[in-house]
């Protein structure tokens, strides 16, 4: 079953992200990344599953659930399986994206707010910016009611310096696209400053549509999150949490294409 839920290549890439912990008699970390992995497709509260999903302890499973995303090993796991990635020249950096998509929350918490296309029932979005082939390399969670714009420029600096085939790490891409939501006069001269190339809808000027031979790639990354049932809707009332399970979706994502 651990073998199934955690694939034995993407275990060592966790053991050198996760921290160490104290010995317990309940079991060690790959049971707890074995919890994890067998909630993932749940749909239901990380603490309304049951303690016989975790093996000997769910709340150990829990608290080392909690540790490790204070600690954002999920966030590490993502960028080293992105290193995988850019290692074997997977990742194309000559045309990027960036997409947002609303997450209905059933409690209230940090990181939630009313969302104003959805009657003010309080959710929570995800931001999102994938390269050329769809593949995320940053990620970011607010309030539903933070306006798209304001994440662009916190998710372009969030993307990691990632190994590339030859040469330096890369972190900027070539080439930035997004709707009119990001039609902004300061935001077009902050790209244009980082020496990226901007491809934003106009309002009032041009159809969101047209940038759609392009933008697909991302909309189905977004589609892919949106199935996640641990995504579906957010059943989680503390910050860290929400992130951590968008952060090991983004993983499983990276991980399918480096274990093709």
């Amino acid at each position: 079953m651990v073998e199934r839920l955690v694939p034995d290549e993407l275990w060592v890439l966790f053991q050198r992200v996760v921290p160490e912990a104290p010995s317990r008699t309940q079991g060690g970390g790959r049971l707890a990344g074995t919890a994890i992995g067998k909630c993932w497709p749940r749909s239901c509260s990380w603490q309304q599953l049951p303690t016989a999903s975790f093996g000997p302890s769910g709340a150990t499973a829990d608290r080392r659930f909690t540790e490790w995303s204070k600690a954002r090993v999920w966030a590490k796991l993502h960028r080293l399986v992105l290193d995988e990635l850019g290692s074997r020249g997977e990742l194309d950096w000559s045309r990027c994206a960036i997409e947002s998509v609303n997450m209905r929350a059933l409690k209230k918490g940090d990181l939630t707010g009313p969302n104003p296309v959805d009657r003010g029932k309080f959710g929570s979005k995800i931001h999102l910016i994938t390269e050329r082939t769809g593949l995320p390399l940053s990620v970011a969670i607010s309030g539903a009611n933070l306006h798209d714009s304001h994440a662009l420029e916190p998710l372009v600096r969030g993307i990691p310096a990632i190994r590339s085939r030859r040469g330096r790490r890369r972190r900027k891409p070539g080439e930035l696209h997004a709707d009119k939501g990001y039609d902004y006069v300061h935001l077009r001269r902050w790209l244009r400053g980082r020496g990226i190339t901007h491809r934003i809808a106009r309002k009032g000027i041009e159809s969101s549509q047209r940038l759609g031979r392009h933008r697909w790639t991302i909309e189905r990354t977004m589609a892919w999150l949106a199935g996640c049932r641990r995504l579906h809707r957010r059943y989680e009332r503390k910050a860290e949490h929400f992130p951590a399970f968008t952060s090991i979706a983004c993983t499983l994502i990276c991980y399918r294409r480096l274990a093709k």
